[in-house]
């Protein structure tokens, strides 16, 4: 059997170090490369860091492993939630995409939130599964 969980060959604290980055170079290219002087195209970011710092104090501190994840897990799901503002855009006559970038960062939060989310409980359920009775 394995010693650690893999998701798409990847352990969990390591997904969560490169999402953490991939969030905040979103919230970047988003806000430079459109010019907003909005403060919400930084909330990929404002998810990003957290899960990011989460991911590398899971790798930093392994008997700290199972708290920092949470924490990152945590920050997924809100990630996952606030994309799903994205549905209320159809509700408007204007619909989803009238403002694109704001759009795609909500549709970006909500999938990968969803798959970053999916791949925690995962990785729970087998840390569950294979946890000694000491």
């Amino acid at each position: 059997m394995e010693a650690e969980f893999k998701f798409a060959g990847q352990t969990i604290p390591d997904l969560a170090v490169r999402y953490g980055i991939f969030l905040i170079a979103w919230a970047a290219l988003i806000s430079f490369g459109v010019g907003s002087e909005s403060i919400t195209s930084w909330i990929p970011a404002m998810m990003g860091a957290p899960i990011l710092i989460s991911g590398l104090l899971a790798k930093l501190k392994p008997t700290q492993k199972k708290v920092w994840m949470h924490v990152a897990v945590v920050f997924g799901l809100l990630a996952f939630l606030g994309g799903l503002d994205f549905f209320r855009g159809f509700s408007s006559e204007a619909g989803p995409f009238a403002n694109a970038p704001a759009a795609l960062s909500k549709l970006m939060l909500g999938i990968t939130g969803g798959i970053f989310v999916l791949a925690c409980v995962k990785s729970f359920i087998w840390a569950r599964k294979t946890a000694t009775n000491d």
